[in-house]
């Protein structure tokens, strides 16, 4: 191609900066329902629409005739947003440089009360004992370690069915213990 075709040719796929910044600001008005569906405050979806207008005009060199002004604009959007939040994300990991103080009292010993954990045992066991039994096989069963499912196929029951009645035979059991 002749380089004096290249440049009428490169004149056909340029447009005015006039011309771009009407067709960015009349398109702005799509953007704003999607900068508030995604940030979900109406000041901060104000900021993301401005901040997408903003660099869509610094960045107009990177516009190509001819492509969807409103995909450009939506992806300049979301890419923003994206960002945004990663850079928030980052900024609220909490970083703890405190000295560990808490360490040095860490060779006292402590001894176990005996008698009040056994009696605390057998509460529980008393407990679990007084639950019906359409409860306490499903408990007693995940309480040695078997899942959900498992329990569920050796008892032929629906999963629903075992996870309701466990968490059942839960709230029976806290109930009674904490009446005693």
């Amino acid at each position: 191609m002749s380089s004096c075709l290249y440049l009428n040719y490169q004149k056909l796929n340029k447009m005015s900066t006039i011309e771009f910044n009407e067709m960015v600001v009349n398109n702005s008005d799509y953007l704003k329902p999607f900068a508030f569906t995604l940030t979900r405050d109406n000041e901060t979806a104000k900021d993301l629409l401005q901040e997408t207008l903003y660099r869509a005009i610094a960045n107009r060199d990177k516009y190509h005739v001819g492509t969807n002004i409103k995909a450009w604009l939506y992806t300049i959007m979301r890419n923003i947003f994206i960002n945004n939040y990663r850079r928030k994300a980052k900024q609220n990991t909490i970083f703890d440089a405190t000295p560990n103080d808490f360490l040095i009292n860490y060779q006292q010993v402590t001894t176990d009360n005996g008698a009040e954990s056994g009696i605390m045992l057998k509460e529980i066991q008393q407990a679990i004992h007084l639950l019906p039994e359409i409860f306490k096989k499903p408990f007693m069963l995940y309480f040695e370690g078997y899942k959900y499912h498992e329990i569920s196929d050796m008892l032929a029951e629906p999963l629903g069915t075992i996870k309701s009645r466990i968490h059942f035979a839960r709230k029976l059991l806290k109930e009674q213990i904490q009446r005693n």
